[in-house]
């Protein structure tokens, strides 16, 4: 073999380049903010800018209480909009009507794609400015607004808000939905152009071998003594009543058991009245939230509002048993009695049975618990990533696809005026 032929191998085996792109992405919220779509969010812009795409992130300006770690800024544009306080959530901001500093922005740098994350003002904003300079967009579709109705007295408004979303999210070129069920209840809804792109869970910071049994006994909890918890916000559409009448139920026989909430919310102070020997420990974040999650034995999620539910994936990544409604990430990924139990949904006292047989059983809980964390280490953020780029790509091709064809219809539909001396 001479060099020539060698040169030619080791040119043919080099992987294509990776074609970077513009990618302009808009929501509403983003870390520090602690909830799923700000934690979501983050993992896919850092995961796209490691792709080498050049991200800017449009997001309204937080409050000066948030501060972000210096590590956990991200390496990307940041455009900062005017922002509001977002009804019945106070320690979050929604972005205000921008479309024409939006329209201004990308007329001066054009992105490839715009890609939506929520739909709020400044999302309904950027969906405008990029129909009108006819940039192909894509969407989220992440929480369950019309949901909350009948936990907030709005139940009238269900309808109109299933009506705005789903003409916001068929005005773009695809829409991105966590879970396959999700994706065929919003299609029967009329949604149109829905592609399943789950979410992924950092099985390196939520890890069983965080467990602390010196955290455990600041919660009351002596060795052997069974330690159930929730994670997420305390507020009506969590369903957290169902999770009070399980605990209750499972004192009965195991008077020791503990229940821990992490987190904060609207219901905090009518749960400490309904279950005063209760710890309730606040918002956790990075490290220190995995540490919590590790030192539960049995994770309850009893919320039936979730598009995906991140707490679930986290909670089994921690090695916690985990008893929930087979809806939404819970529905997707376990097998109730192999990696966690389920109880169908809006069926409270299945809940409370399946928790009453996960509490009686220790070493069923532990069989489950090590299945669960199998099952939450395949769920990593990069398959996620490649994903929904490849969704973002869809989109672009098909806009060039569309303007290559609105250029031809023209040139032949145009008539050539005829010059004459």
């Amino acid at each position: 073999m001479n060099t020539a032929d060698a040169d030619d191998i080791l040119v043919d085996d080099l992987p294509a380049p990776r074609h970077s792109r513009r990618l302009a992405v808009v929501t509403e919220t983003y870390l520090p903010e602690v909830n799923g779509v700000a934690m979501s969010m983050a993992r896919v812009v850092d995961g796209l800018n490691r792709r080498n795409h050049d991200v800017q992130l449009i997001r309204p300006r937080q409050s000066a209480k948030l501060t972000v770690p210096s590590s956990g800024k991200p390496a990307v544009d940041e455009v900062l909009t005017k922002g509001l306080p977002v009804p019945l959530y106070p320690n979050l901001r929604m972005g205000v009507p921008s479309k024409r500093a939006l329209v201004k922005l990308w007329s001066l740098k054009r992105p490839d794609v715009v890609h939506i994350a929520t739909e709020g003002p400044l999302g309904w904003s950027a969906l405008q400015a990029a129909q009108h300079l006819a940039l192909p967009v894509t969407s989220d579709y992440r929480t369950n607004f019309h949901a909350y109705g009948k936990h907030y007295r709005l139940g009238l408004l269900s309808k109109p808000i299933m009506g705005y979303l789903r003409k916001f999210h068929n005005r773009c070129d695809a829409t991105m939905v966590p879970t396959e069920s999700l994706r065929t209840l919003l299609s029967e809804r009329g949604f149109e152009r829905l592609s399943v792109v789950g979410r992924g869970v950092d099985a390196q910071r939520f890890d069983p071998a965080r467990r602390s049994e010196a955290m455990r006994q600041g919660w009351g909890a002596e060795p052997g003594d069974l330690v159930m918890g929730y994670v997420g916000r305390l507020a009506p559409e969590k369903n957290l009543g169902v999770l009070l009448a399980a605990y209750e139920a499972v004192k009965v026989a195991q008077p020791r058991v503990k229940l821990v909430f992490v987190g904060d919310g609207p219901m905090r102070a009518e749960l400490v009245a309904r279950a005063p020997e209760a710890v309730f420990v606040g918002q956790r974040s990075g490290d220190d939230l995995a540490a919590h999650y590790a030192g539960l034995d049995l994770f309850l999620f009893p919320s039936l509002t979730e598009t995906f539910g991140n707490v679930t994936t986290e909670a089994m990544a921690s090695g916690c048993a985990v008893v929930a409604f087979d809806s939404a990430a819970a529905g997707e990924l376990i097998r109730s009695g192999v990696n966690g139990w389920l109880a169908g949904p809006g069926r409270e006292a299945d809940f409370v049975a399946a928790v009453r047989v996960a509490a009686s059983d220790a070493a069923a809980r532990l069989a489950v618990a090590d299945a669960a964390r199998m099952t939450a280490r395949r769920l990593d953020w990069a398959d996620i990533t490649a994903r929904f780029e490849s969704v973002l790509e869809g989109a672009i091709v098909r806009g060039a696809c569309a303007d290559s064809a609105n250029a031809k219809a023209f040139r032949r539909d145009s008539v050539p005026f005829n010059v004459t001396s």
